[in-house]
C-alpha cells in the first residue's frame, strides 16, 4: 500500500526542556483513515501542529507525498487540509466567503463549482449566505471541514473535531468521513471518544506522553490483545469459589450467582471444555452462559497504563 506520508524519528524539545514528542515514526497510506489515540497531553495535537507546519520540529524528518515539510513547506502544505479543535471562525462573515477566501490563502485558483459540491456534500449549501455567528455549532464545525477541504488537499487531519457535539451530529460527522474516504482522502483523526475510532477507523495509533506506543490495523488490534470473557451464571448462589476451580481464575460476582472466566481468543486452547466439566464436577449447575470480548476502551486503557508504568 503507497504511503503518503512519512514521520521519521520526530522529536519536540519547548524551552525549559519539556519533550512533546519523544522519536515518533509512522507511515500514513494513501486513503486511509488512522484513529490517534491519547489521553489529555499525550502530544496529539502537537503532532498534527508539527507536520502542517504550525510548530517547527526539534529533529526528524516529515515527507508529505515525498514533500520535506522543512524544505519544501509549501508544496507539503498544500496537499494537507486542517481542521483545528477550536472554532476559529469570522463571526460576521458568510459561509460562502469564508470557503472562498481559505481556498485562495492557498493559491487556487477561483472555482465556484468545486466549492459548491463540497457545500452540498457537507449539508451547507443552503447555509451559504448565513453569517457564521448564525450557525449551531455543528454546522460551525462543518464549515471548518470545508475551510480544511477548500483548496482540494490529499490529507485531512481531524484533531478532535466531534469535541463539544452531540451524539446525533458525531454520527453525522462520522459518516461525512467516511464519505471523504470514498473520495480518496486520506485523514488522520485524533480523539477522545473510543467509539469514534471503532466506528470509522481503518487502523489505530496509540500515543501517549510524546511516545507512539501502539500502531496496528484496527482488526487485528482486537484480535490480537483483545480477550474474551465467559460469565456462568449459577442455577444456585455460592459463599466462595470451590477449591477445585481455583486453578480457572474465575471471580465470583456478590450476589454469588455468577462466575466470570477470562481466556486468550489467541491460544491453542481456551480451557473452557475442561473448564465447564470441572465446574459439573464441583456440582454447580449452570442456568447460563454468555461470552463477551474486551472493547477497544479496555486495549486502549491498558497501553496507556503499561505505557506509564
Amino acid at each position: 500500500m503507497r504511503s503518503i506520508l512519512d514521520i521519521t524519528d520526530l522529536k519536540k524539545v519547548y524551552e525549559g526542556g519539556f519533550e512533546a514528542l519523544k522519536g515518533v515514526s509512522l507511515s500514513i497510506h494513501e486513503g486511509e483513515i488512522l484513529a490517534l489515540l491519547g489521553p489529555n497531553g499525550a502530544g496529539k495535537t502537537t503532532l498534527i501542529s508539527t507536520v502542517c507546519g504550525i510548530t517547527t520540529n526539534t529533529s526528524g524528518d516529515i515527507r508529505v507525498d515525498g514533500y520535506c515539510v522543512k524544505d519544501d513547506y509549501r508544496a507539503a502544505r498544500r496537499l494537507i487540509g486542517l481542521v483545528p479543535q477550536e472554532v476559529n471562525l469570522e463571526p460576521f462573515e458568510t459561509v460562502w466567503n469564508t470557503v472562498r477566501f481559505s481556498r485562495g490563502l492557498h493559491g487556487k485558483r477561483r472555482d465556484d463549482a468545486y466549492l459548491e459540491k463540497i457545500l452540498r456534500k457537507l449539508s451547507l449549501w443552503e447555509k451559504k449566505s448565513s453569517r457564521i455567528m448564525e450557525l449551531s455549532g455543528g454546522m460551525k464545525r462543518r464549515v471548518l471541514i470545508a475551510k480544511a477541504l477548500s483548496h482540494e488537499p490529499r490529507i485531512l487531519f481531524l484533531d478532535e473535531p466531534t469535541a463539544g457535539v452531540d451524539v446525533s451530529l458525531r454520527k453525522d460527522m462520522w459518516d461525512t468521513v467516511n464519505e471523504l474516504k470514498r473520495d480518496g482522502v486520506t485523514i488522520i483523526l485524533t480523539t477522545h471518544y473510543i467509539e469514534e475510532a471503532e466506528a470509522i477507523a481503518d487502523r489505530i495509533g496509540v500515543i501517549n506522553k510524546g511516545e507512539l506506543l501502539l500502531i496496528e490495523e484496527k482488526a487485528s488490534l482486537m484480535q490480537r490483545l483483545g480477550q474474551k470473557q465467559l460469565t456462568v451464571e449459577l442455577q444456585d448462589a455460592v459463599t466462595a469459589v470451590p477449591d477445585a476451580l481455583s486453578d480457572h481464575g474465575l471471580v465470583l460476582s456478590e450476589d454469588g450467582r455468577t462466575l466470570t472466566y477470562s481466556y486468550d481468543t489467541q491460544a491453542d486452547r481456551t480451557g473452557i471444555t475442561q473448564l465447564l466439566g470441572d465446574l459439573s464436577a464441583a456440582g454447580l449447575v449452570l442456568k447460563d452462559l454468555q461470552t463477551a470480548q474486551n472493547s477497544l476502551e479496555d486495549i486502549f486503557v491498558t497501553l496507556v497504563e503499561e505505557g506509564q508504568a
